[in-house]
């Protein structure tokens, strides 16, 4: 099965990268190893930096919640279809199956601890994620959401963002330590730069960059991007 998943991830490589490819900024020669600030990126940071990125995409689900409850037709489900395009492209085939699932998790499991023991559940719940990605998918496939779906939906979206917000945390807080503790400084340095490659071979440049550049676009399209509406109201 495992052997199977890998395959599956490979072979969504070349799907991965259309879905991404339009939105680089940056020339890919000038995003190469040594040149500016990107090089010092360590793994960690990039991890995190692409959980950033589907805080992102499940904030946008959380905020489409009331919107499909109240008039499901007023939601741009292509826009939703496109949040959740990239959330498989970047997230479930990139960053858990090619990184966490085949090099982070082998490693932490091996080196046992708190980090170990958290494992199965977080591979439960990347297995889940997928099971509802599809779901989302095959809702909004029409470029709208039917009446009767968008309940389902909403719930659905809401138990997502429930998911994987707590997952996301403890990845950042205890397997990625756990992991850069297991490997040693220089494993560590190694498994940086090998991420990298991987990531330029799968989005053929910075899938950070696309991805970010993917998730503003989306924003914008579902009513999402101004910063300045999520400001709490004043207790006084």
């Amino acid at each position: 099965m495992a052997e199977q998943d890998r395959r599956t991830a490979l072979v969504s490589v070349a799907s991965v990268g259309l879905v991404l490819a339009g939105c680089a900024k940056h020339d890919a020669e000038d995003r190469g190893k040594g040149g500016g600030d990107e090089g010092e990126v360590t793994a960690n940071e990039d991890l995190m930096r692409e959980h950033g990125v589907l805080r992102r995409i499940l904030i946008a689900y959380r905020e489409v919640v009331p919107k499909l409850v109240a008039n499901a037709a007023a939601v741009d489900a292509a826009a939703l279809a496109s949040a959740t395009t990239l959330f498989q492209a970047f997230g479930e085939r990139y960053h858990e199956q090619m990184l966490e699932e085949q090099h982070i998790f082998p490693i932490v499991r091996k080196a046992g601890g708190e980090a170990a023991g958290l494992l199965d559940t977080l591979l439960a719940q990347h297995q889940r994620g997928r099971e509802i990605t599809a779901y989302i998918l095959d809702k909004t496939k029409s470029g709208r959401v039917g009446t009767g779906d968008a309940e389902p939906l909403a719930r659905t979206l809401t138990a997502f963002a429930r998911m994987y917000e707590p997952h996301a945390a403890r990845e950042d807080t205890i397997v990625f330590p756990a992991f850069k503790k297991a490997v040693g400084a220089k494993g560590y340095e190694e498994l940086g730069d090998q991420f990298e490659d991987i990531e330029r071979r799968t989005f053929g440049g910075d899938g950070f960059d696309m991805a970010t550049d993917k998730i503003g676009d989306i924003e914008r399209r579902l009513g999402v991007g101004n910063l300045g509406s999520f400001t709490a109201p004043s207790t006084r």
